[in-house]
């Protein structure tokens, strides 16, 4: 079995799908991994790595997407808006796509997918599951966001993170405020932590107040009903606009008191709901910093600017998009063994079988036999 391993082509993207370590676990299983031109290099990674794994360097795009049995990326079909279709339209029959797919938030792509007859797997749909952590890459990716957060955060704030006892004088340590405990949320924590801050952190799921004081922060607690908060994945639910006022509203003093705010609050295929409105951005201090990781929907700041920097009423509000990709070399490492821990799922004996009866590949499963498989997706492109 042939394994594809193209260059990403979304703008801005500098990670691969597949590392040479992973390349060598897939080789010895039995497969051949082609890899295009130079398709490391931004991330760390040399043709001559792959080589040395064992892995075949092809330096025509189109060549990866004819020979391969199986396509790896990063940011695929809805998830590249650039050229994420063309690349769709190099797939047919009989072929493998694994790889972010942003099925939820482009279901047009899925459904060019199914007619194509594509088996197009969605690294987003990995179940939450114990077995499947391994194989989790949007936790790995969030794990990466959230460190890079709290770099930028020391970065742009025009004071110190730490405490410091000094002949000219003690300086006092940064006050940040992480909203959003999820993977990200936990990470900026520590990142933060290990800096030297103080920190306080809110999450609508209020059991994940012993993981926020585990990495140091101290947990907020506002009075609000959040029983409905977390779907049976796991994942935090999109709540109603009732419920985000009276948050907002309880959110604004605390807002205030810190220096840094971080926030996390995305939920999958829907704009990100509005934590941070301009009314606390006034609140805020000047020189303060807001960290918005969820800017690629729209954004938790009322007044973040996607893919931007901003400063209003003296607050720097940071929108980049895309943080994994400014920590390539690991991010890679990680999305790779979350791809190969998948990929192992599916080979046997160096052969692909899609149709393997496993729960982690059923649910990450999109697309098959000319359908789309996922009900989630079905409904939004039949809207029943």
């Amino acid at each position: 079995m042939k394994i594809g391993i193209p260059i990403e082509t979304c703008e801005g993207e500098r990670r691969v799908s597949i590392t040479p370590a992973g390349v060598t676990v897939l080789i010895k299983a039995g497969c051949t991994v082609l890899i295009e031109d130079n398709a490391g290099l931004t991330a760390g990674f040399s043709n001559a790595s792959y080589e040395e794994a064992g892995g075949r360097i092809v330096s025509n795009r189109v060549d990866i997407f004819n020979e391969a049995k199986v396509i790896t990326q990063v940011r695929a079909g809805g998830a590249n808006p650039d050229s994420g279709l063309a690349d769709i339209n190099h797939l047919d029959q009989e072929q493998l796509l694994v790889g972010f797919l942003e099925p939820l938030s482009s279901p047009s792509e899925i459904e060019i997918l199914a007619q194509r007859h594509v088996t197009a797997c969605a690294m987003e749909f990995i179940p939450r599951t114990s077995r499947a952590q391994s194989m989790d890459a949007l936790s790995s990716q969030a794990n990466i966001a959230g460190y890079k957060a709290g770099l930028m955060a020391a970065e742009s704030l025009p004071k110190m993170f730490p405490m410091m006892m000094t002949a000219a004088g003690t300086i006092t340590p940064a006050h940040v405020f992480v909203v959003g405990v999820g993977v990200a949320g936990l990470q900026a924590i520590a990142t933060c932590k290990r800096l030297g801050a103080v920190i306080q952190a809110y999450d609508v799921r209020p059991a994940v107040k012993d993981q926020v004081q585990s990495v140091g922060a101290r947990f907020v607690e506002l009075e609000l009903d959040t029983s409905a908060s977390e779907d049976a994945g796991g994942y935090a639910q999109a709540m109603d606009e009732n419920f985000y006022a009276k948050q907002r509203e309880m959110m604004t003093r605390v807002v205030g008191s810190n220096d840094v705010v971080i926030t996390t609050a995305a939920v999958p295929g829907k704009k990100a709901p509005v934590l941070v409105t301009e009314e606390m951005v006034k609140g805020m201090k000047a020189g303060s910093v807001i960290i918005d990781l969820a800017a690629e929907r729209g954004g938790n700041c009322e007044l973040t600017n996607p893919g931007t920097t901003v400063i209003k009423h003296g607050v720097t509000i940071v929108g980049e998009l895309n943080l994994p990709s400014k920590v390539p070399f690991h991010a890679s490492q990680m999305y790779s063994n979350n791809i190969v821990n998948f990929l192992k799922l599916l080979i046997n004996d160096g052969s692909l079988d899609p149709d393997v009866d496993d729960d982690i590949v059923q649910s990450s499963t999109i697309t098959r036999n000319g359908k789309v498989v996922n009900e989630q997706v079905n409904i939004l492109l039949t809207g029943t």
